[in-house]
């Protein structure tokens, strides 16, 4: 990949029967890059490549930073220096597992249990790479749709370049697009079917993931730093 359209840091699980599943299911493996035949799951109401078409480019991942631009100034190297350093700082986390939810529409892998320790890794995150990014331009603005963010989500966006951070943050790992209601419960039972046998427990936050954006919008990892502080 060039010099990436933008970066972002993502939780992306190690390589493993995990992060092999989940990336089946997305057709896309955001390590190599490269595209994969999608399991027909029984059940299925509609091909599992029109369910995932919206997670697909981003590959498997939990945000901890939102996609941004790199300041002025700043080369891709700066932001590897950067994450590197935080994540020789910032402890990994634990949580009790993971579980299907559906969040606003969509289906998702959350933690389960006491995740203030996951909130406090986000916050960290996005506290320590706000020097990174450019500020938001007014088409970057508008795609967040900021008629429909509360007031304080609207001032988060403002001062960190994202609505849904600090105590506005919720940890999930995107499976779907927005469903239809007569398409969410059949997808769920196949879903909670296939991730049962590769679920974490506990569910562990070990490396912070650099990705970045090239030009087609597709996410590829740069590099992962493990959590060692």
């Amino acid at each position: 990949m060039t010099s990436p359209v933008r970066l972002a840091v993502y939780f992306a699980p190690r390589p493993g029967a995990f992060a092999d599943r989940a990336a089946r299911w997305l057709g896309r493996d955001a390590v190599t890059g490269r595209s994969m035949p999608q399991p027909d799951l029984p059940g299925l109401p509609v091909p599992a490549a029109r369910l995932t078409a919206a997670p697909r480019r981003y590959g498997f991942h939990g945000t901890l930073r939102a996609p941004f631009r790199l300041a002025g100034g700043l080369a891709p190297g700066d932001a590897r220096e950067a994450v590197e350093s935080l994540a020789a700082r910032l402890p990994p986390v634990r949580c009790e597992g993971l579980r299907l939810e559906m969040l606003d529409g969509f289906l998702a892998l959350t933690p389960g249990g006491d995740a203030a320790a996951l909130s406090a890794l986000a916050r960290a995150v996005v506290e320590g790479t706000d020097e990174l990014r450019a500020p938001l331009g007014p088409d970057e603005i508008a795609r967040r749709r900021p008629e429909a963010l509360s007031p304080r989500q609207r001032m988060l966006l403002d001062r960190w370049g994202y609505p849904f951070v600090m105590e506005e943050f919720r940890f999930h790992l995107t499976l779907t697009g927005r469903l239809g209601p007569e398409e969410a419960g059949p997808v769920a039972e196949a879903l909670r079917a296939y991730f049962a046998p590769v679920l974490p427990r506990p569910f562990v936050v070990e490396d912070l993931c650099l990705f970045g954006e090239d030009e087609a919008g597709d996410f590829h990892l740069i590099d992962r730093y493990a959590l060692t502080g």
